[in-house]
């Protein structure tokens, strides 16, 4: 099972840890908006010599690249990494570089817009007033060039702080992952959506049914009208109101029944209404059931995948080592400046974990001393650091890289399965010789566990604990000079 290199992606992609444990945030919410139709894949399974890996992963994130399988950034590193970026994101906006970086960006927008009205106000200016005003929006552009520069130069110092504090950076921090943190448990689903659907339908409006008619009866005379003819006339009258009434009353039931038709039929497309919806809303609900359901089946499924790992790792399985070096690993951020990429296998034999740890090239390292504003040419010049600061920025940030690696491992172990490390920090580079590529050995240096963690580190000089290590060391990193390792890690202990 040894002896089979692992390799991971580093570098600016990789998330910083936060509070004083490297932990992962709460995975609930993340979850809830991962595929369920994909899932995770703890990286467990051997990949064979100096196979590209990049902690477990989805199976949908598997490539095939010539018989070679190779993996995105992986499941857990990748709950990480939001999280981590924001603490990362907090703690430059408290670094007092990045806070000159900041201000200095503010102030030059500040004068390049205060530039462009000067210079629209000249335009529109009187001939009396043209002098005066192009003469202050020279000004104003002098003023807008110098804080450009100001802004340029505090990036760049922010830039060398991020190289030249890579190894203190990580001591603020307990490397150690809680993997139970990698745990979902019940997950937090969002809450359900029914949209237009949750809204009844309208109620219907329908002509009203007309009140009955009353039959009210003429009155009956009296007196002396009821003795010439008055009860003869009230007669008539009373059968003529009855006449009447008899035809508003069939009147009124044929409106009754024309009413009542509209009635049914507003009633009936009302009712057909509600009914599909209420049928497309139990679908919906459904659907939404349905989700919830298989998110919470993923979780159930990645929480096992997370108590095996766990339960792997109090048993000393290989491959559940090697998976926590590698979410070890995931949590350390480098500058963009200066990305790292990791290979590592782990030898459960010997306790051993061999770590290869590749630096960007010296010619992706800024070189930049500070920049300058040319007043008479109106331009940004720059010149460039001295080639002994070059190669001792380089060599101290190579010197940091290597420190900081067999620090993190050592830290994050703390059931102390990785009993040394054999570790190589290099440099891919196309070989002035042959004109192909190479990888050019730093740093070789074999470190165990009791010796390392006797270490001071807040008050080492990199180098000098190398050499304290018995470290094999380039003579010039930035030459890319290779490291002497004929007599090999183990004869420099």
């Amino acid at each position: 099972m040894g002896g089979k290199p692992l390799v991971l992606e580093g570098g600016n992609r990789r998330p910083r840890c936060i509070n004083d444990v490297r932990t992962v945030p709460p995975a609930l919410t993340i979850c809830a908006r991962l595929s369920v139709s994909t899932p995770v894949q703890l990286g467990t399974a051997r990949l064979g010599p100096r196979r590209r890996f990049s902690l477990p992963c989805r199976r949908s994130s598997w490539l095939q690249h010539g018989g070679i399988s190779v993996a995105k950034r992986g499941f857990f590193a990748e709950l990480n990494h939001q999280a981590q970026l924001a603490e990362k994101r907090r703690r430059q906006e408290l670094n007092a570089a990045h806070r000159a970086q900041a201000a200095a960006e503010r102030e030059a927008e500040r004068s390049r817009k205060a530039a462009q009205r000067a210079r629209a106000s000249a335009t529109r200016a009187s001939a009396a007033e043209h002098k005066a005003a192009e003469k202050e929006a020279v000004r104003l552009q002098v003023e807008a060039r110098l804080a450009e520069v100001a802004s340029q130069n505090a990036e760049l110092a922010s830039t060398y702080d991020d190289i030249d504090t890579m190894l203190p950076w990580t001591l603020d921090f307990d490397d150690y992952v809680d993997l139970r943190g990698l745990k979902i448990g019940d997950v937090e689903h969002p809450p359900f959506d029914p949209k237009a659907l949750g809204t009844p339908t309208p109620a219907f409006s329908a002509p009203t049914t007309p009140d009955a008619p009353v039959y009210l009866e003429p009155p009956a005379p009296g007196g002396l009208s009821s003795a010439f003819g008055g009860k003869k006339r009230h007669a008539a009258a009373v059968e003529a109101a009855k006449a009447q009434h008899e035809a508003d009353v069939e009147s009124w039931r044929q409106a009754e029944v024309s009413v009542r038709r509209e009635q049914d039929i507003a009633k009936a497309r009302w009712e057909q209404k509600e009914a599909r919806r209420l049928a497309e809303l139990a679908l919906a609900e459904a659907a939404y059931q349905a989700e919830c359901d298989a998110r919470q089946a993923e979780a159930n499924e990645r929480d096992a995948e997370v108590d095996k790992l766990i339960n792997d790792l109090a048993f000393d399985v290989e491959s559940a080592i090697e998976e926590y070096v590698g979410i070890v690993l995931s949590n350390s951020v480098y500058p963009d400046s200066f990305a790292v990429q990791y290979e590592y296998s782990f030898d459960v034999t010997t306790r051993e974990l061999t770590l290869g740890v590749e630096v960007p090239d010296p010619a992706s390292v800024p070189t930049v001393k500070e920049f300058k504003y040319v007043k008479a040419r109106d331009e940004i010049t720059s010149t460039s650091l001295t080639a002994k600061a070059q190669k001792d920025r380089y060599a101290g940030a190579v010197w940091q890289v290597a420190v900081r690696s067999l620090h993190e491992i050592f830290e994050a172990d703390r059931e102390a399965k990785i009993h040394s490390v054999a570790l190589t920090v290099s440099v891919n580079r196309v070989s002035p010789a042959t004109g192909r590529a190479e990888e050019v050995p730093l740093v070789v240096v074999s470190a165990d566990r009791e010796t390392f963690n006797e270490l001071e580190l807040s008050n080492v000089v990199p180098e000098a604990t190398l050499a304290h290590l018995g470290a094999a060391l380039s003579k010039s990193p930035l030459d890319a000079v290779p490291a002497d390792t004929s007599r090999g890690v183990r004869a420099r202990k």
